[in-house]
């Protein structure tokens, strides 16, 4: 399995390119500013980008999806509840990415217990409402992409409108933890961590 990751923009957002080592196939996951870099890196590796998914709607998650699907034909998804975020004055700061785009409009979208299939590799969405209403993770084996739910450390903020802090625990605890120890956390922000190391040490998380 390929995993590359691009830190890009002002507040350095983890994009994360998923795929499949025999087909080339892949799926950029929160391509959320500098483009460009994105798009070589893609031409560099001779990968076929297959679909652009959001974990949810902020701008840093999405600023750069337009061109990137404009570059590559792939298409696009997000969870139906946070597509309000999108080309609306419901997501401030995009004057922070300095090549911001809006996103297209969703050609369809990812519900909890999807599956999307990048050759072979397998990606499940996991409903984590809390720090959006319609935040999402993907998991593929023995990894796990939180976006702003989960952070080494840290869980995503919830003080945003839209956000449940109850729910994004809950979602946590019930939807995240309940994975194998060994599971690696790729966070949309920050460095990774382990299912492990967040169940035991995270203090949010702490009974």
């Amino acid at each position: 399995m390929i995993i590359r990751v691009h830190i890009v923009g002002p507040l350095q957002e983890n994009t994360y390119i998923v795929g499949c080592e025999e087909t080339k196939e892949c799926v950029i996951i929160d391509p959320g500013a500098e483009a460009k870099k994105i798009i070589d890196d893609i031409k560099s590796q001779k990968l076929i980008v297959k679909y652009i998914i959001n974990t949810h709607g902020h701008f840093d998650h999405t600023s750069a999806i337009m061109e990137i699907k404009n570059a590559s034909g792939a298409l696009y998804a997000i969870h139906p509840k946070d597509e309000y975020l999108l080309n609306s004055s419901d997501n401030p700061g995009r004057s922070m990415i300095a090549d911001f785009q809006d996103p297209p409009d969703p050609d369809f979208y990812l519900n909890d217990g999807d599956v999307l299939n990048v050759g072979s590799v397998n990606l499940t969405v996991l409903s984590t409402g809390g720090h959006t209403p319609g935040s999402i993770c993907f998991y593929t084996n023995g990894f796990l992409f939180t976006g702003d739910t989960l952070f080494k450390g840290s869980i995503g903020r919830y003080d945003f409108p839209g956000g449940d802090g109850y729910l994004l625990i809950q979602n946590i605890k019930t939807r995240l933890l309940t994975l194998p120890d060994d599971t690696y956390v790729l966070p949309g922000h920050g460095p990774k961590s382990t299912i492990r190391e967040e169940k035991y040490l995270n203090p949010f998380l702490s009974e």
